[in-house]
């Protein structure tokens, strides 16, 4: 079969600074009619580039200088500029990483895809408002005809992606180039926008070619895998042979790097890589990988290793595979694994120096160091000109939960049900409407500001983007000891764990932090944007830990990381958790990272929490509706068996004007009559796990004994708790 798109050692370079960065160094590639192509590897490795100039839009200081890119007989390479505007948008379209950038603010969504009817299909009038509603059905847009009058900026960010997808398939392309199109998604949105895509690849036989770092997608996704690293292709293989044997070490070290609950269980860290992407702008002339490789030796150091053939099309660029090196492969020292090793000869490298995690039933872990009962956050809505109060954004809505010192409770949930509300309500960023935060005995919700402020060396927050958290015009020294001066932490850098402080200078304090950290002391004197994103997110902790905390909230602080610097973070984590017995509130919406590093879980919904347990109770054993379909959409790395997902039609509901009755039941499969009416009590199945959902036996408040709503096991529509799918014959699911 004849390639759609074939790509031949293309050579794209950026002109800036004082050598020219080689973005795309030789890369050649084909994908086939229909099939999804994928292309895996971390930040900084080229694969945007990669697509950007297969769609010839590079940045101005961007240049193709050698190759050619084919579009069946076509080498878009020799058009001029008029003819590749024929291109795009109809043989080949693109969605790019974050919809919000790319889609017009000020133009309507039927505005933005009547563009494109126009452009390649001369549509206009009633004929184009015609097929925009088609794609916007197609698209799955509830209520097409009313939404494709609306701006961006009124979709959630589900919705903006399915308008991205809506734009790309108006043209229907013969390819279409997704890059990272799910990475800022909820895992339930990620599993419906997966979803179409394969749907509408089905249906019109186009081809994909997939940009991510997300193994688990590419597992679910891809016909075919190729892992870049450094501006080059380093494997390629079909998806069935790149995950059940990745080849190359650099693959390899990928797999390694990904969490979950059987790390956790042996209680290892992370197979972090060390070091990071090299700088695309030197010149190479050995293997690119070698500095990071734990199978180095003196070849790779000195002649760039050729393709080697695994099996069949599984290929490798990598001396462990070529015949005539490989008993040198075989000597004493190190990476004398060879290639048949595989992931587990690599794991444990990289972190095995780091504590392993705390035993839970010694050492820190213990008595409750932070208790909220009732929390409450609700932001007013003022309308009119003297602003007057008509309502209230419910963001938190009587959330409970405790955490004892030294373990780490993870809040999931959608993005917009209240996480980061939470943990700035508890730390008192936000005044908390009602309820009670009790930290160390000592209530903080309306406590004197003095007093307040006293007490937030106790409890820090690591935010979710270190780059916009990180003062750009602070030097990173300054940055860490601002904390520091600004709560009067003593110079002798005290901290309430340690048994034997010293007196310290404040310099050599802060050149410890970064020691610990894993930032080299000597760098303190730059500037944020001369670090890497992983780097940017250790200084953030190392901030944090200035003062000595006992306490933290991690808002989602790997959310944005490729999985080899994700380990990093969450096994520093891990270390510090272990030696100075600190206790995380984990806000994400990454299961897996979860599975690693929680020892509770609370799912919340809507500003309350549905169900709260154990990590491995709640993950393992899900109770409530909303627990499993979240569970269900988890993209999973598994050729063996086909997930089946859950899927929650509609979005979540306005906490301006939440639901009656179960916050859920809008999108239930299991919604009975008496979930319309009242909220649920709690329904306990252990010592430490809940759920709020009447298809089990609800706990009556003991101020009213004869709870309206409240379900026998026996009563039509209940269910017991060994059976939490199931609905009775009468309302088999019924909405």
């Amino acid at each position: 079969m004849n390639p759609l798109l074939q790509i031949d050692n293309l050579e794209t370079i950026l002109h800036t600074g004082a050598a020219p960065v080689r973005a795309v160094d030789g890369l050649s590639l084909q994908i086939l009619q229909g099939e999804t192509f994928a292309l895996l590897g971390e930040s900084g490795c080229g694969k945007s580039m990669t697509a950007l100039s297969v769609m010839r839009l590079l940045p101005e200081a961007g240049e193709i200088v050698a190759g050619s890119i084919r579009i069946g007989e076509e080498d878009l390479l020799l058009l001029p500029e008029a003819a590749m505007r024929n291109v795009r948008g109809k043989r080949i379209s693109m969605i790019f990483q974050e919809p919000m950038l790319s889609l017009n603010p000020v133009m309507t969504v039927a505005e933005q895809i009547g563009e494109v009817l126009r452009r390649h299909f001369n549509l206009r009038g009633a004929a184009a408002q015609k097929r925009i509603l088609e794609i916007l059905n197609q698209v799955g847009i509830p209520d097409a005809s009313r939404r494709m009058k609306e701006y961006p900026f009124q979709f959630s960010g589900g919705m903006k992606q399915r308008v991205m997808i809506a734009m790309a398939l108006a043209g229907e392309p013969e390819l279409l180039i997704a890059d990272e199109p799910t990475t800022a998604l909820d895992v339930t949105i990620q599993a419906q926008v997966l979803d179409l895509m394969r749907d509408l690849q089905q249906r019109d036989g186009m081809a994909i070619l997939l940009i991510t770092h997300d193994l688990a997608v590419a597992a679910e996704m891809a016909d075919r895998v190729a892992v870049m690293y450094a501006g080059e292709i380093v494997e390629t293989a079909t998806r069935e042979a790149f995950f059940r044997s990745p080849a190359h070490p650099y693959s390899q070290k990928l797999f390694a790097s990904l969490p979950g609950k059987a790390r956790r269980r042996q209680g290892l860290p992370l197979a972090a890589i060390s070091g990071n992407v090299p700088p695309l702008s030197r010149e190479f002339v050995a293997c690119r990988f070698a500095d990071r490789c734990d199978h180095v030796w003196e070849l790779c150091r000195e002649v760039a290793p050729g393709w080697s053939e695994v099996t069949g099309s599984h290929r490798v660029r990598c001396h462990l595979f070529n015949e005539d090196s490989r008993p040198r492969a075989q000597e004493p020292g190190r990476g004398s694994q060879g290639p048949e090793s595989g992931v587990q000869g690599l794991e444990g490298s990289d972190g095995s120096d780091l504590p392993a995690a705390p035993d839970r039933e010694s050492g820190f872990a213990g008595s409750s160091l932070l208790s909220v009962t009732d929390l409450k956050v609700h932001f007013p809505i003022r309308k009119g000109l003297v602003k007057r109060v008509v309502g209230h954004v419910k963001a938190v809505d009587g959330v409970s939960l405790t955490i004892r010192q030294g373990t780490t409770l993870a809040l999931v949930g959608e993005s917009g049900c209240g996480k980061t509300t939470v943990g700035k309500g508890i730390l008192q960023l936000i005044p908390p409407t009602a309820g009670s935060v009790r930290y160390n005995g000592i209530e903080l919700a309306g406590l004197e500001r003095d007093r307040l402020r006293q007490m937030r060396a106790e409890f820090q927050l690591i935010f979710q983007d270190p780059y916009s958290s990180l003062n750009p015009r602070m030097r990173i020294v300054d940055i860490i000891e601002e904390g520091m001066n600004a709560l009067k932490v003593e110079s002798d850098g005290k901290a309430s764990h340690a048994e034997h402080p010293s007196p310290v200078p404040k310099g050599s304090r802060v050149d410890a932090l970064l020691e610990s950290v894993g930032v080299p002391p000597e760098t303190k004197w730059r500037y944020p944007h001369e670090f890497s994103g992983g780097q940017r997110q250790r200084i953030a902790i190392a901030r944090a830990l200035a003062v000595n905390p006992r306490l933290i909230v991690c808002d989602e602080p790997t959310s944005a990381l490729d999985v080899s610097v994700q380990a990093q973070i969450l096994n520093l984590l891990k270390a510090l958790q272990s030696t100075l017995g600190l206790a995380y509130l984990f806000i994400t919406h990454n299961i897996s990272v979860v599975e690693y590093i929680a020892d509770e879980v609370a799912v919340m919904y809507l500003g309350r929490i549905v169900e709260q347990g154990s990590v491995d109770e709640v993950l393992g054993s899900p109770r409530h509706p909303y627990t499993q379909a979240l569970l269900s959409a988890v993209p999973v790395i598994d050729l063996e068996t086909k997930r089946e997902i859950i899927h929650l039609h509609g979005d979540l509901p306005s906490p301006a004007n939440p639901p009656a009755g179960c916050h859920f039941h809008p999108r239930c499969p299991h919604v009975m009559p008496i979930c319309r009416e009242n909220y649920p009590e709690t329904s306990t199945f252990s010592s430490t796990h809940t759920a709020r959902c009447y298809l089990y036996p609800q706990e009556p408040d003991p101020a009213s004994p004869e709870e309206p709503g409240s379900t026998s096991p026996e009563e039509p529509g209940s269910t017991s708790p060994e059976e939490p799918g199931s609905t009775s014959p009468e309302e088999p699911g019924s909405t």
